[in-house]
């Protein structure tokens, strides 16, 4: 469970990097990414439906999750975004929070005022460190869930593979 941002859920297909984005028909190219958008969004809803809570992947209560996961193609048509979107059904963006996590405590607020020293009313040398370090070495107050998405685009990366091969072979003549 990486608990950092990384771009751990990209896939790159070899063979057409020496030519340039102008030769290839970028209406069939949109049509293969849209294809292999669909099937890696179903597979990470999937990975939710049928996981209930079980390999570090987040509950399905109400579907919101669910329903959430939608693909994108860019304006160009090269590349395809399957992610969680925020809608209207969420108050917050809590994917985030799934995915991050959330420690224990609160952020550390300013000092009251006389509290701390000097005319600026700041802390003792080392007491912001000591007590950031604290809040890290902390519980989780919601843990960190696994990645369904990079796993939902390990699990279809032949087929994805597939249909992307094909739409550059059937883009390019």
């Amino acid at each position: 469970m990486a608990n950092s941002a990384s771009v751990g859920a990209y896939l790159h297909i070899e063979g057409f990097d020496q030519f340039h984005q102008d030769l290839f028909d970028r209406r069939e190219i949109k049509k293969g990414m849209r294809r292999a958008g669909k099937l890696v969004a179903q597979r990470a809803q999937l990975n939710i439906a049928l996981a209930r809570g079980q390999g570090d992947y987040p509950v399905n209560r109400t579907g919101t999750t669910l329903q959430s996961i939608k693909f994108k193609v860019s304006r160009a048509g090269f590349l395809v975004k399957v992610a969680p979107y925020k809608t209207s059904a969420m108050k917050e963006y809590y994917p985030a929070y799934l995915h991050y996590g959330v420690k224990q405590g609160r952020r550390l607020q300013p000092l009251a005022p006389g509290k701390g020293r000097g005319k600026s009313n700041r802390r003792a040398k080392g007491q912001r460190a000591a007590a950031l370090a604290e809040r890290a070495a902390g519980a989780w107050r919601i843990t960190p869930r696994a990645n369904y998405m990079e796993d939902a685009l390990q699990d279809s990366k032949g087929r994805v593979e597939a249909i992307l091969r094909s739409a550059f072979a059937a883009a390019i003549s």
